[in-house]
């Protein structure tokens, strides 16, 4: 999850309208980052905390956090500003094994990505010119976005921008 989670952050910054809200009349674009990570708290469901100013977090600092914030949540020791001032949640139903969700925006945030299991699938890759199948890791992504600020042009366009990442991941950042 911090991987994807520094790829969610570094395309909500793209994409500053995802990380908004929607105030009556107003369009409210954050400058910071509280990226709410869901978290399952068996047998009642799940709990959104937040990792404050995750924006400013590198991968190290994200995982810290979500195991932190984790751990305060299923030890039911959460405080209301844990659970305040999130900006854009991830949900991971693919820990379940589930391939595909619906993921339920978490007002008054305007996105919320779902994400699916990680499971081997056969692929058209090329290699050296030519066209071969290959197994590879898949996952699939969900975006639920409020259509009166985020078009699906720009849901597209977000969602590319962590499908590029996490393709193309920069390993010289640890």
């Amino acid at each position: 999850m911090p991987f994807i989670s520094y790829a969610v952050i570094k395309a909500l910054k793209e994409y500053p309208y995802i990380n908004a809200s929607i105030d009556g009349n107003n369009i409210v674009v954050k400058k910071y980052i509280n990226l709410g990570i869901a978290v399952a708290v068996e047998p009642n469901g799940l709990i959104v905390p937040n990792i404050k100013k995750a924006d400013e977090k590198n991968i190290r600092g994200i995982a810290k956090s979500m195991v932190e914030l984790s751990d305060k949540a299923r030890n039911k020791k959460l405080t209301p500003d844990d659970i305040m001032d999130g900006t854009f949640t991830i949900t991971n139903y693919g820990v379940f094994g589930s391939l595909f969700g619906t993921p339920i925006i978490n007002q008054p945030e305007v996105g919320i990505l779902g994400i699916g299991a990680v499971t081997k699938k056969p692929v058209a890759v090329e290699v050296d010119g030519t066209d071969t199948i290959a197994v590879k890791p898949m996952m699939y992504l969900s975006l639920s976005h409020d259509h009166r600020l985020v078009d699906g042009m720009l849901g597209g366009k977000f969602l590319l921008s962590i499908k590029n990442t996490l393709e193309n991941f920069d390993v010289s950042i640890f």
